[in-house]
C-alpha cells in the first residue's frame, strides 16, 4: 500500500555542478532546506551566511529558530574556545559537572526566580522532539490518562509521539500507528471557529462529547509552522482556567517561540499564565548547539531514575554557550534594544503590507508571517522566496500549503541589516508580481 504522504516541494532547480554533485550523489532524498537554498555555505557571522563563492545572504531563517543570537556570536565564542583548550568535560551523560551547575544556577537566578517560577529542570536528548516526547510521557505518567489534546495547525516534531500531536496530515502519515490524541480548534487559523474556547469547554463538560479527558493539552502560543498564528492572551488564560478546572496539565511548546523570540524570554509571559510543563530547545543552546529541556512544576517530577534517558542529554558545550546567552537577559541595554528592533521590524513589515494590501501580516516580536492566500497563494510565496534567495535573502515558507513566508531573523540582528533584508523581500514581491503581470 502506497503512503498517502505527498511531500511539499519548495525547491529551486539545482543545476548540475561540482559544488553540489557530492550531495546529490550521496545524501538522502529526505533533505529539504538544501533544495530551497541551493548553494554550498562556507561561513557565517551574526545575521549573515556566506557561500563558498563569497556571496552573502541575510538570514531571515536563523536555523529554524535555533540561532536567536545569530551565527558565531562574539560574546559566546571565546568561552567555548577557552573551555575546549582547558580539556574540560565534553560528554557527561547526566553526571554532575561544573558546566551544568553554572547553567542551572544562572537559569534559576536570571530566568526562573524573577518570574516566580518554581520549575524542576530535566535535560533530554538534544532535540526539541525529545523534549516533547518526555513532556507527553510525563503527563501520562502523572495523570494515568492516555489521551493528549493538541490543536489544529499545531506542530511539535517528527518522532512518533510528536507526530501524534502534530496536525499536518502528510507528516502524520509517515509515522505509522500513533498514540491516542484529540485535536481541538486553535484560536485562529485559515478556517477558524468563531469561539473555539467555548467549543472546547463544551467538549469537556459534555459527558457524551466523545472526548476522553486528556492527560494534557499541548500548545504553541504562536503557531509557527502552522502559519504564524498568535493566540490571544485572553484565549490562553481561558485554556489555563479550563485545565485547572478539569485537572488537565498544560504543556507550552516554547521550542521555536521561546528564548526571546516573541520579546519576553517565555512566549507565554504576555498572557500571564504559568504552564505546568514547558518544552525548550533550539535557541536555549545559545550558539546553535543541540540542547533540550523540560521544565515541570516541582510536584510533577515523578520520574523514576532512568525512566526517560538519552546518551547526549549532557551537552557540555551547550551548557557553556547557554549560560552566556542567559546573561543577556539581565542586561537592560539588551532588553531595550530588543524592544526597539522588534518595533522597527514590525513597522517595516507593515509598510510592505500597506503597499500590498492583499497580503496579511501576523506575528509578534521577531517572528512574523506574510500570508499570500489572497495574493497568488503558495506559488506566489514560493516564487518570492526564490527571488529573495537569488537577491541575497534566506526566507522560508510555512503554513498550510506553504502559503506564508516566515520572517525569523536572529533577535540580535541590527537595524540596518533588518532594513536591508526587508528591502530585498519587498523588491522580490514587486519583481515577482511584475513578472506575473507581464
Amino acid at each position: 500500500m502506497k503512503s498517502a504522504f505527498k511531500p511539499v516541494v519548495r525547491s529551486i532547480p539545482i543545476k548540475q555542478n561540482t559544488a553540489t554533485s557530492t550531495f546529490e550523489r550521496l545524501e538522502s532524498n529526505v533533505r529539504t532546506y538544501s533544495r530551497a537554498f541551493p548553494t554550498v555555505f562556507a561561513r557565517a557571522k551574526d545575521a549573515m551566511l556566506f557561500d563558498e563563492a563569497g556571496k552573502g545572504y541575510i538570514d531571515f531563517f536563523a536555523g529554524a529558530g535555533a540561532l536567536n543570537y545569530g551565527h558565531n556570536p562574539d560574546f559566546i565564542k571565546p568561552l567555548l574556545v577557552e573551555y575546549l583548550l582547558q580539556d574540560k568535560v565534553i560528554h557527561g551523560l547526566d553526571m554532575f559537572t561544573t558546566a551544568k551547575r553554572d547553567f542551572l544556577e544562572n537559569f534559576e537566578r536570571i530566568i526562573l526566580a524573577p518570574r516566580n517560577l518554581d520549575y524542576k529542570i530535566q535535560f533530554c536528548g538534544p532535540t526539541g522532539a525529545n523534549s516533547v516526547e518526555a513532556a507527553l510521557k510525563l503527563a501520562r505518567l502523572v495523570t494515568g490518562r492516555t489521551n493528549v489534546a493538541s490543536f489544529t495547525g499545531g506542530w511539535h516534531g517528527m518522532s512518533s509521539g510528536c507526530l501524534s500531536v502534530t496536525a499536518n496530515r502528510g507528516h502524520r502519515s509517515a509515522g505509522g500507528p500513533l498514540a491516542n490524541s484529540t485535536f481541538l480548534p486553535f484560536a485562529d487559523g485559515p478556517r477558524p471557529i468563531g469561539d473555539s474556547l467555548s467549543y472546547i469547554e463544551s467538549l469537556f463538560e459534555d459527558p457524551n462529547s466523545g472526548l476522553d479527558l486528556p492527560a494534557a493539552i499541548i500548545l504553541e502560543t504562536v503557531q509557527a509552522e502552522g502559519g504564524i498564528y498568535p493566540a490571544p492572551p485572553e484565549w490562553l488564560r481561558g485554556i489555563r482556567t479550563l485545565c485547572d478546572r478539569w485537572g488537565v496539565l498544560l504543556i507550552a511548546d516554547d521550542i521555536q517561540v521561546g528564548c526571546g523570540r516573541t520579546g519576553s524570554f517565555f512566549s507565554f509571559e504576555e498572557a500571564g499564565i504559568v504552564p505546568d510543563i514547558v518544552c525548550l530547545s533550539k535557541s536555549i543552546g545559545g550558539y546553535g548547539l543541540p540542547m533540550s529541556l523540560v521544565l515541570m512544576r516541582r510536584h510533577l517530577d515523578q520520574w523514576a531514575p532512568g525512566q526517560h534517558t538519552g546518551t547526549f542529554r549532557g551537552n557540555q558545550l551547550a551548557f557553556v554557550a547557554a549560560t552566556a546567552a542567559l546573561k543577556l537577559w539581565e542586561n537592560q541595554d539588551f532588553l531595550a534594544a530588543l524592544a526597539k528592533r522588534s518595533a522597527m521590524l514590525e513597522a517595516t513589515l507593515r509598510s510592505i503590507v500597506q503597499r500590498n494590501p492583499d497580503l496579511t501580516l501576523r506575528g509578534r516580536g521577531f517572528i512574523w508571517g506574510l500570508d499570500f492566500t489572497a495574493a497568488g497563494g503558495p506559488k506566489a510565496a514560493a516564487a518570492i522566496s526564490r527571488q529573495a534567495f537569488e537577491s541575497g535573502l534566506i526566507i522560508e515558507s510555512c503554513g498550510r500549503d506553504d502559503v506564508v513566508l516566515k520572517i525569523l531573523p536572529p533577535i540580535t540582528t541590527n537595524e540596518d541589516v533588518l532594513a536591508r533584508g526587508c528591502e530585498i523581500l519587498s523588491d522580490a514581491i514587486q519583481a515577482t508580481r511584475a513578472l506575473h503581470l507581464a
